[in-house]
């Protein structure tokens, strides 16, 4: 028997102060790291996905062994080959693991009978969700983000907010600035080192994408210069415009932190104290503060609550039976003329990110109003976004995104026709469609497909308090034959990659 305990760290847990690295020392413990190739080869991953997970486990070993800890780092075919190889270099040892991130490494971790011991990469345990939403008739957010502000003591004066009240949302959301002006500067980047560039040369040949180029950190060092340059330049300009879309700034205030949190690097806990921190010494605005306090307490924590109460199943979801396969638009942007999309999945596949808004009000809309099938979706963004992970793009996809929960999670589809790409973006300008039309072959995608979908929807959603006055107004077009006969050759299009 070893007088070691090994702790097996999962490939989304880099941090020694995540779950069963709290306790370890290099004295007492071991680590184990695997790099499965069926994990890396089992899916077209985004190349900066895959880079960034890969080169990030492979720093962190790096870093743990010059803290003196002993790392056995296992490049073998699958995760079960590699405990094995692990065990039988180490035979009788104890192995230990935290509370993994998805169903599916739970599943394996209890099957191979490994301990595991809580996780606390979240600030709110799954447990005290599940008891908080045991009480509730409805789970609306923002009754879980004001709980939140309340336990955890973030941006409060006693017990009441901070700027006296608990969101800022009508502050943040101005359109772009139409003057060219950009206050928000240049993101920050690294070289590439030798590890990078190993993790690159040996990428699978399945990856899709762009190479990276130092956009995205792969050590616990650049996370926190990336947070410390977040909150310092862009966190005061953050608020107004985060629902902003701009074709010549890619990132605008956005912090870019999701991947660093969504492997550990970062621990909510170093951001939202950071920000606290910022706002106390008056270096930003309540607005800003609170706009970005928000996704990490609460949305953030929210999706991932629901995400352990509802699944396996909530992935099957199809409410509105959508079946229509991924459009060409999404994986090949020089394919169609909608300028908006064309960008949007252009940064995909340049950077393997976009903000919020881009994913839910172009990528996801043009899903939802198309009636995309919302298990491909969900495996697309899973696959092409270097923060995704399981248990953020299920809720967001499925239940935010396409509705096909039905409303379990949001109150209303998030659909709109052009009017509103127009409104938070300069993408319009320039595009072969003219949004103001939902007739005509220059009619904008977007707009005919939304009055369509109301049309298509209208039984669902016309006793819908936040919908039934527009689908009584699509029902009372003048020109219905017309959107609708538009829309089936917009449909048509669509699936033959020509729109």
């Amino acid at each position: 028997m070893s007088d070691k305990t090994t702790v097996w760290v999962l490939g989304d847990q880099l941090n020694v102060r995540i779950g069963a690295m709290r306790a370890a020392t290099p004295r007492t413990h071991r680590v184990l790291m695997v790099e499965s190739a069926q994990k890396c080869g089992g899916r077209p991953w985004h190349r900066q996905r895959l880079h960034f997970i890969v080169s990030s486990m492979r720093h962190f070993a790096d870093e743990l062994r010059a803290d003196g800890f002993e790392v056995d780092y296992v490049r073998a075919d699958t995760m079960t080959q590699g405990l094995a190889l692990h065990r039988a270099a180490h035979p009788g040892t104890r192995v230990v693991a935290t509370e993994p991130n998805s169903l599916a490494a739970s599943a394996l971790l209890a099957r191979l009978g490994i301990e595991t011991e809580e996780t606390n990469q979240f600030l709110t345990p799954r447990g005290e969700f599940a008891a908080w939403a045991a009480t509730r008739k409805s789970l609306k957010m923002e009754d879980f983000y004001r709980r939140q502000r309340t336990r955890l003591g973030y941006l409060m004066d006693g017990d009441q907010p901070a700027g006296g009240q608990w969101n800022f949302d009508h502050e943040n959301r101005e359109p772009p600035p139409r003057d060219g002006s950009n206050p928000w500067g240049d993101p920050l980047s690294d070289p590439l080192d030798d590890i990078d560039r190993d993790v690159i040369a040996s990428l699978p040949a399945n990856c899709t994408g762009a190479d990276p180029v130092g956009w995205w950190s792969t050590t616990r060092t650049g996370a926190f210069r990336r947070l410390r340059h977040f909150v310092e330049h862009l966190l005061p300009v953050f608020g107004p415009h985060e629902d902003a879309m701009l074709a010549a700034n890619w990132h605008l205030a956005h912090s870019m932190l999701s991947p660093y949190l969504n492997n550990g690097l970062l621990m909510p806990s170093d951001v939202c104290d950071a920000v606290q921190w910022a706002y106390d010494n008056g270096r930003i605005p309540i607005a800003s503060a609170e706009g970005f306090v928000r996704q990490i307490i609460g949305w953030r924590e929210y999706v991932n609550g629901l995400y352990w109460m509802w699944m396996p199943g909530y992935l099957e979801k199809n409410e509105l039976g959508a079946v229509r396969p991924l459009p060409r638009a999404f994986t090949d942007p020089s394919s169609t003329g909608m300028r908006c999309v064309s960008l949007c999945a252009g940064a995909v596949q340049e950077r393997g990110w976009v903000h919020h808004i881009q994913r839910l009000m172009v990528l996801g809309n043009l899903a939802l109003i198309a009636g995309v099938d919302p298990r491909a979706m969900n495996n697309w963004m899973w696959e092409s976004f270097v923060d995704g992970a399981e248990w953020v793009m299920v809720p967001n996809v499925i239940g935010m995104s396409l509705h096909a929960d039905g409303g379990m999670m949001a109150t209303k589809p998030y659909a709109s026709g052009g009017a509103y790409i127009d409104r938070m973006s300069d993408y319009c300008k320039g595009c072969a469609y003219d949004r103001k039309k939902r007739t005509g072959d220059d009619a904008c995608p977007f707009t005919t497909l939304y009055w369509d979908f109301l049309l298509r929807h209208a039984d669902r959603f016309v006793r819908n308090p936040r919908m039934g006055t527009q689908v009584r107004a699509a029902q009372k077009l003048a020109d219905i034959d017309a959107v609708r006969d538009r829309a089936a050759d917009v449909l048509q299009m669509l699936d033959a990659g020509r729109l």
